[in-house]
């Protein structure tokens, strides 16, 4: 694969040349201020003035263009429009084709024009990260937080499409009040949520989406499984619907096999949470302390922390051998958990919850998302994935609720702590029958290699037949996502005159070491932020039954309806975020908001005085449960955006390292429970809140430190 300048040279627009930025120039410049520097020792103050002058002219130069082309744009919007009320009148449906097809031309042209903001925005991008690369110096914080919010910016025309919307906007308008002006005389401003369905809109609006990281439901719901897409892999444009029906024709898709990753995700959820209401209760019986529930939910999440490990390795092999691993241990491990009462071992009972961890085959689930899932139904896949785990998570403390009974048969008991170790080990078991026999091996094949192949072929015949594509309706995004954009950082600075084997930028890390030195200071800082979120929401659940217990009286039944209720917020907020405020605000705004939010809700928790109402408590947890959710979304959005594409895929992928932080802190947060608790029930609340207000102020220090790199 050809670097970024030849790149930049052979899909420049010929007629606009001379606009596009001199990526070849800054490159040359660079690597001469880094000459000069090594032998007579420049003054680096005066290479940031010169560089960032020289930028500042290359932007000007696109932006200015940008501005004329938009005002072109403009004025061919407007002679058709005086026209169509006219033709309209005649109701001639030949000549209302005619004013349709003017404004497609309109379209075409603008297509094109994003195509250009686009490359351009990518040699932005990759310039700032090279100079930093060469000096060891954050030159991009500085330009960037000098530049974005400067009233004057000339970055927002490029990266925010600043003034485009309303083009798009009054194309979209005309287009559709032409489609439908036989059935229906409303506006689109009437009905936002309606798409206008002309082949030339829908391909506008996927490349605005794509620059501007834009979103909806689904995506910010998909963003929560951190599954990253084939085309952010993948270093060319999108696949064509062409090609990803070749992914379909290798029968690596099974909707069978689809709908039992996410019953596994979902009755794992319902297994790791149906005990929180009732775990203080079972520690009691068995002889130990209250606050040992904090070990007993913990236990799980400890071992998760290896089973991760060694189920994202077996997955690069089978996934169907994997799920029936984790069937027999998760039923194994819910068969000791209910015995541990009537047998009065604490030690069979942690025993039963580390089996439980050990089958936790999420790592699973995700990578048969990621690798068997078509491109086009994935992100509904993803979003299915996260939907699962929130209605477990919701489920399970509801279903300990209603275990609130007690019976014998022969000598064993079942009771609100027991049941829920029967209930989920015949769940597992029913689960193991089904999936022996609807469950499909799906083929292993290079099918990511087919369909690179076939889109670097498509890449020779993309330009003859683009407007062909328009017609037919092909959706071809023409931006490329942000990883793709800083794929550069993974490989040894070139000249234009070098080529850089694909192979090599597409080789999945083989070990722990080699993804950490691909751990960038903003992928630290996202992972620093998913432990903080982890854990203050694990200090929340696993500790509410005792708090709630000792300040309210509160009964299990009470409890579990809290807990309930909290876990149903998350769908409910996530579509508020994913589908109107990502739209508002840029998503590292979202993040540190959401962090400040954690925090008040921290704040909130703690108990000043003597007296500890359960309006406080209810009202710092929403405020706590709530923002941490939406955080979680945004985190992994920009974790994907920012961590390096090898991290994509193997072993040792984004998705485990996310996992892993996430699972580390709920052990350690059920660990600081436990430990608490020998120094009373009395100060176990702001014992174990300490460290969440520390990790969460650190975690805001981290965002402000990494925040111009987020842009």
């Amino acid at each position: 694969m050809v670097n970024f300048g030849k790149k930049l040279k052979a899909e420049q627009v010929e007629e606009w040349k001379v606009y596009y930025i001199n990526y070849k120039l800054l490159k040359k410049k660079i690597k001469q201020y880094v000459q000069q520097n090594r032998i007579n020792g420049k003054d680096r103050r005066q290479v940031l003035k010169e560089f960032s002058t020289m930028l500042d002219d290359e932007i000007e130069k696109v932006v200015l263009f940008i501005l004329e082309e938009q005002g072109r744009l403009a004025s061919q919007i407007q002679e058709p429009e005086s026209q169509r009320d006219a033709i309209l009148e005649t109701s001639d449906i030949s000549e209302v084709s005619k004013v349709k097809e003017s404004y497609r031309e309109v379209g075409r042209d603008l297509l094109k024009l994003l195509r250009f903001v686009d490359m351009n925005a990518t040699g932005i991008r990759k310039i700032l990260k090279k100079f930093d690369k060469r000096f060891r110096y954050k030159f991009t914080d500085y330009y960037v937080g000098t530049r974005s919010n400067h009233p004057y910016s000339q970055l927002q025309q490029v990266f925010k499409l600043v003034g485009i919307g309303a083009v798009v906007g009054a194309l979209s308008r005309n287009l559709a009040f032409l489609q439908d002006h036989e059935s229906s005389y409303l506006s689109i401003y009437d009905h936002p949520t309606a798409l206008v369905k002309d082949p030339v809109i829908e391909q506008i609006n996927a490349s605005v989406r794509k620059l501007n990281h834009s979103t909806n439901f689904l995506e910010f719901l998909g963003q929560h499984a951190l599954i990253v897409p084939e085309d952010a892999i993948i270093l060319c444009p999108s696949p064509t619907e062409e090609q990803l029906d070749l992914v379909d024709d290798h029968e690596t898709y099974h909707l069978m096999s689809l709908l039992l990753n996410l019953v596994n995700t979902f009755l794992y959820m319902v297994n790791t949470y149906i005990i929180v209401p009732t775990a203080d209760d079972y520690s009691v019986s068995l002889g130990a302390a209250a606050t040992v529930c904090g070990v007993i939910i913990g236990s799980m999440a400890m071992a998760q922390v290896f089973s991760s490990l060694y189920f994202s390795a077996w997955s690069n092999k089978s996934y169907f051998r994997p799920l029936v691993f984790s069937s027999i241990m998760l039923f194994m491990g819910n068969l000791l958990y209910a015995l541990a009462y009537d047998l009065n071992s604490l030690s069979l009972l942690l025993f039963g919850r580390l089996l439980c961890g050990l089958g936790s085959a999420r790592a699973v689930n995700r990578r048969y998302i990621s690798d068997c899932v078509p491109l086009k139904i994935r992100l509904q896949a993803s979003a299915g994935f996260v939907s699962a785990s929130a209605l477990g998570m919701a489920c399970g403390p509801a279903l300990a609720g209603l275990l609130q009974i007690k019976f014998n048969i022969y000598s064993l008991t079942f009771n609100q702590s027991t049941l829920p170790g029967w209930i989920m080990a015949v769940a597992w078991l029913l689960y193991l029958i089904w999936l022996c026999i609807s469950f499909r091996e799906p083929a292993r094949d290079n099918q990511g290699d087919h369909i690179h192949e076939n889109t670097s072929q498509n890449n020779t015949t993309s330009h003859e037949g683009h407007n062909t594509d328009i017609e037919n309706g092909l959706n071809q995004p023409l931006l490329l996502d942000a990883k793709e954009r800083d794929d550069e950082e993974d490989i040894e600075e070139c000249d234009d005159s070098e080529e850089v084997p694909s192979n090599d930028l597409q080789k999945p890390v083989s070990s722990i070491g080699e993804a950490y030195r691909l751990l960038t200071p903003s992928v630290k800082a996202q992972l620093l932020i998913y432990f903080m979120l982890k854990y203050a929401m694990e200090i929340l659940l696993s500790e509410s039954s005792v708090v709630t217990a000792y300040y309210f009286k509160w009964s299990t039944s009470t409890v579990a309806l809290f807990l309930a209720i909290l876990g149903l917020t998350v769908l409910p907020v996530n579509a508020i975020v994913g589908s109107y405020i990502t739209r508002l605000v840029e998503d590292r705004q979202i993040l540190l908001g959401s962090e400040i939010l954690v925090l008040i809700g921290i704040l909130l928790s703690f108990k000043f005085t003597s007296h500890y109402s359960v309006s406080q408590y209810i009202t710092s947890a929403f405020i706590t449960f709530v923002a941490a959710e939406v955080l979680e979304g945004v985190n992994l959005s920009l974790l994907s955006q920012v961590m390096s594409s090898r991290l994509a895929q193997g072993t040792f992928n984004g998705g485990l390292l996310s996992t892993e932080a996430g699972t580390l802190a709920r052990v350690v947060a059920d660990a600081t429970i436990t430990l608490a608790g020998y120094l009373g029930q009395s100060l176990l609340l702001n014992i174990t809140l300490l460290p969440s207000l520390f990790i969460c102020i650190a975690s805001i220090i981290a965002t402000l430190y990494t925040f111009n790199t987020l842009y």
